[in-house]
């Protein structure tokens, strides 16, 4: 965070004692001071500004003075509010106090007392800002040590990741929906040398352009119409923190300039305004999409991709590391009978071969849903295949629980896979199979992408993606038109 201070003080020799002061010692942020002079130095000039802390001299207040302080208290978010006397009345300082005032001081404080005062305050206002509009990650805090994994695929995956944590390197996470993006970007700033920083997270294909570009770098009073009060970007909030951008590959091309120029210059510029703003952040985008093809449609900026892409990290989707099953499946029944009214504590053989074999579009967030939704439906101790959806338990309604099976002899098995271990054994079956499944229902459906999408249970974006990886084209599934 930047502690923005705004220092309404007549007096030059008392306006750059306060200045050294509210710069002094070490503090866990920066701090910008702007200081009024002249006409501008007047309360109805203090107030349009966005800022942490307003310093004031008494006879800036307009009378009354308490009525003034409660006006301003008011307002959503309203500043930190100390005020500088020529002289000390303790009945009038404990009314400025009870109006809301943080603190009123003599100005001829000594500069060691002020500078631990200034600190203090704007201490506790990094706090409640962060507190307000930065989330909450300290409550669980993720580590690396939640991807540990028996897999060789997510082993590989974590030794590049465990090379990368103590950099401070712009990092691109890549993968499909539900492997913990933004997950794995927490556990990285966790361990990472940002780590007592704030970790905020900006969704990019949330929000419309202007209100993207507001919520990224900040704006002024009037900057556009709703733009009532100013308001600081999420950038300068994650000051000597880390800006998680979830889903970069849906943000509009104009703030998609705005942004490499902040990577280039380190400094923002919020909406209205033309003042910029030096900020230290680590920046860490996410995306589903294959951002190298929406630049060679022109929908991403190259020089962009370049920036954000110095480290690319792409999560292995949970098929790939399916040997985690068990115990993801394990860990979540543990997590949710502690939280949910039910006595699952374990699960069925049969139940869990069915997860296993699964192939799980959605990733490690559709099992977690599953564990949750068949702890909540259990009778027992144990989940069985009745509380799994049957897309995933491999049931159709009334069948019994190998009917969906697709049976396979010793025989039937192909030679080269005897010399195989079992993981990659699993993997070519899986791939062979999710092939053949798609081309069939490509097959039926005429090459229709929506309805061969919502049929296999997953979004369109992903389905062109495996049909981009097995080859398959809609084209070659279109039924021939009928002649008349």
């Amino acid at each position: 965070m930047i502690a923005r201070v705004i220092l309404a003080v007549r007096n030059a020799v008392l306006r750059r004692k306060v200045h050294r002061a509210a710069t002094a010692g070490e503090l866990p942020f920066s701090t910008v001071i702007r200081a009024l002079r002249g006409r501008d130095c007047s309360w109805e000039r203090v107030l349009p500004h966005v800022c942490d802390l307003i310093i004031v001299e008494r006879s800036l207040l307009p009378e009354p003075a308490c009525g003034t302080i409660r006006t301003l208290r008011k307002h959503p978010d309203s500043p930190s509010l100390v005020i500088l006397s020529d002289g000390y009345d303790p009945h009038e300082a404990a009314d400025l106090l009870a109006a809301g005032a943080d603190a009123v001081l003599l100005a001829g404080l000594p500069d060691p007392k002020l500078a631990g005062v200034l600190g203090t305050i704007l201490n506790k206002r990094r706090e409640l800002t962060l507190g307000r509009r930065v989330d909450d990650w300290n409550v669980v805090r993720p580590q690396l040590a939640d991807f540990d994994s028996t897999s060789a695929t997510m082993r590989v995956f974590m030794n590049l990741v465990s090379r990368i944590v103590h950099t401070d390197t712009s990092l691109l996470i890549l993968g499909e929906t539900g492997v913990g993006k933004e997950r794995l970007a927490r556990a990285i700033h966790a361990e990472g040398p940002r780590r007592d920083g704030p970790f905020v997270t900006v969704s990019c294909g949330s929000l419309p352009e202007h209100l993207l570009e507001s919520e990224l770098f900040g704006h002024e009073q009037g900057a556009f119409t709703g733009a009532t009060r100013a308001r600081r970007g999420l950038l300068e909030l994650a000051h000597k923190g880390t800006a998680f951008l979830d889903e970069i590959g849906d943000m509009p091309y104009h703030v998609q300039v705005k942004l490499l120029r902040f990577l280039q210059d380190h400094q923002i510029q919020p909406v209205g305004s033309e003042q910029p703003i030096p900020v230290d952040v680590r920046v860490m985008a996410a995306t589903n999409r294959s951002l190298e093809e929406d630049v060679e449609a022109k929908r991403f900026r190259k020089d962009l991709f370049y920036r954000l892409s110095v480290v690319t990290l792409t999560v292995p989707p949970l098929r790939d590391h399916w040997e985690d099953i068990p115990g993801l499946v394990h860990k979540y029944i543990d997590h949710f009978s502690t939280r949910i009214p039910c006595e699952v504590d374990g699960i069925a053989d049969t139940a869990l071969q069915a997860l296993c074999r699964y192939a799980w579009p959605g990733n490690v967030r559709e099992l977690i849903n599953v564990i949750e939704r068949a702890a909540l439906l259990a009778n027992g101790r144990e989940i069985t295949l009745d509380e799994l959806p049957i897309g995933v338990s491999g049931q159709l309604a009334g069948a019994d629980a190998g009917a969906a099976v697709i049976p396979l002899t010793p025989d039937a098995v192909p030679e080269e896979w005897l010399s195989k271990p079992l993981s990659d054994v699993r993997r070519a079956a899986v791939t062979d199979l999710e092939c053949a499944y798609l081309a069939a229902l490509l097959r039926e459906t005429g090459g229709g992408i929506a309805e061969t999408a919502q049929r296999a249970g997953m979004d369109p974006r992903s389905l062109h993606h495996k049909m981009k990886r097995y080859g398959l084209r809609k084209e070659d599934f279109k039924r021939p038109s009928k002649r008349r």
